[in-house]
Parts: structure tokens; sequence; C-alpha cells
């Protein structure tokens, strides 16, 4: 068998008396972009940065590319790429520059022309980091983390602050280095992000991770139904949409509805005669297969977001 790129067994890492990691355990195998899914403190960046060696756990077994940090600490460094949700820059440096000092700290690294053509930096190249909006800041840590052509890389989070056109490029560079072989762990609240680009996604809550597994199988094997959303009118009770044949779940937020279907066409139908018969209209209305986010709803009852 294939050795996994890492091996993490019943990590647990407390802070005071929480458990930020919750006895968790997951493998990843090389060449596999791995997602890790969950809201703002659900564990994903603490499990991270202990496989990172960023953190030390309480207890549990962390394995990376064969090594443990207790003996190999170094080693295991030189052949990661890490992108932080944050990252403090060099003052007084352009971005070749920056890109430049960090290749310099590696016996192995990118050159670092390929790195500024691949994350798109050419026409920031010369600014210094400090003047950059978000989202070029956020290609500029990326550029960091494959300065030394590493095996394993981890993102975190790493589109946030991004315009659509700029999450794309991010997405594409992901596929890119799959396509080298390279071992890919990403953090993530987007679940759009994660059904396009993991092969496998852990949905972790509280700590632990309760779902895994290749995001269109994760959803079918909890999704019989079809969503269908719309925004929610006063006047009509809970009661009464759960009566719309078809209908086998219903949930309500601040001022929108999503009811899952077994039977479209006669829960559509129940909809217009309901809204006809109560005057009101279909406002925001679309159906669509369910989804990670849907999962999640179903799995923990609140929105990952």
């Amino acid at each position: 068998m294939t050795q996994p790129a890492i091996l993490v067994e019943k990590l647990t890492k407390r802070y005071g008396d929480q458990n930020a990691v919750d006895n968790l355990s997951f493998q990843v195998a090389p060449g596999e972009v791995y997602g890790m899914l969950g809201p703002n403190g659900a564990g994903k960046t603490t499990t991270v940065e202990c496989v990172e060696g960023l953190r030390t756990p309480d207890s549990g077994r962390v394995v990376v590319l064969g090594m443990t940090h207790e003996s190999q600490s170094e080693a295991i460094k030189a052949r990661l790429g890490v992108q932080l949700q944050s990252t403090g820059l060099p003052s007084r440096l352009t971005v070749r520059e920056t890109l430049e000092l960090y290749a310099s700290f590696f016996p192995k690294a990118t050159p670092v022309p390929e790195l500024i053509a691949l994350l798109d930096l050419t026409e920031k190249q010369n600014a210094d980091p400090s003047t950059l909006s978000g989202g070029w800041r956020q290609r500029v840590t990326l550029a960091l983390a494959l300065v030394n052509d590493p095996d394993l890389v981890f993102l975190d989070e790493p589109t946030t602050g991004m315009d659509p056109a700029a999450r794309r490029g991010v997405w594409d560079l992901v596929r890119a280095l799959k396509q080298r072989g390279k071992t890919i762990v990403l953090t993530t609240h987007y679940m759009d992000e994660a059904a396009t680009l993991c092969d496998r996604v852990a949905v972790v809550d509280r700590g632990r991770i309760i779902a895994e597994g290749r995001p269109a199988e994760l959803v079918r094997a909890h999704f019989a139904e079809t969503a269908i959303e719309l925004a929610a009118p006063p006047s009509i009770g809970l009661s009464e949409w759960k009566g719309l044949d078809g209908v086998t779940r219903v949930v309500t937020e601040a001022d929108s509805l999503t009811l899952y279907s077994t039977k479209v066409p006669e829960t559509v139908a129940g909809l217009l005669a309901l809204s006809q018969e109560r005057g009101f209209a279909l406002e925001q209305f679309t159906v669509r297969q369910a989804t990670l986010e849907d999962l999640f709803l179903r799995l923990t009852g609140r929105r990952i977001r």
C-alpha cells in the first residue's frame, strides 16, 4: 500500500477546558486534494496547524510524509508549503524581492519568474506588498507557499477576499498543482470551492469530523431530495409547507424557505396552487440539487456561514 501523505490518529488540542480538536482522525493520500470544511471555530485551522508543526497536540499521533515532528521537524518543513489565513510580509521590499528573499532560504526553490507567472503577479512584481489589496496579497502569500517547490501544500481559506475572477484563478492553480503530483490540504467555508476542487472532504464541527468522503457521494448518501428555495411569505405556517405533496423536510430562515422534495413536479404544483389561494408571489424561486451546504445544515442544524 502507498504510505499516506498525512496520517492523523486521535488528535486532541485543548485551549483551557475546551477541546478545539477532539479525538480527530483522518488520512490524506499522495496527490490528493483533501478539503476540510466547517465554520470559523470548528477546529479546521487548529488541526492543520498541528499537522504543519505550528502547534503541539495535547494527545494523538501525526505522521507527515512518513515522518513525525518530534524527530524530523526540519525535514518535514522543508517539504511543506503553507499559506496561512494572515501572513506578515516584509516591509520595504517589492513582491519580487520578497519572493527572492524567501527562495534563498531553501536549497530547492521554484524559480521566482515562474512563481510570478504562475500567480499572475507580473503587473504587481515591483509593488510593495503592504500597498496591495487583500486579493493581491493572497496571491503573494500563495506564491510564498510554493517558493520551496513543496510536496505537500496547505491552503487555509485561500480565496477569502478575492473577486470571482481571482477565485477562479486560484482554482486553476490548485488543479495545476494536482497535475504536478502535489498533495493539497484545503480549508474553506465555500462549498462550491470544495465541491469543485476536492477529491475528498471532511466536514468538521466542534473539533470532530462528522462526515468524510467524495463530495458528490456524501451528498447522495444523505439526500434523495431536491431543494426548492423561495422567499417565505409571512402568512403561511410551517404545517402548510410540510403538507405539500413530496415535501420531506422544511428549513426556515429569517426571510427564506427551503423545501426538500422527492416529488418536485407535485411540490411545485402545490406551491403554485397555494400561492394563488393565499395571494402571494413565488419570489426568489429556485429548484436545485442538494449541495454540501445542505449536508452541513442537515448534520448540524445550521449553515456553514
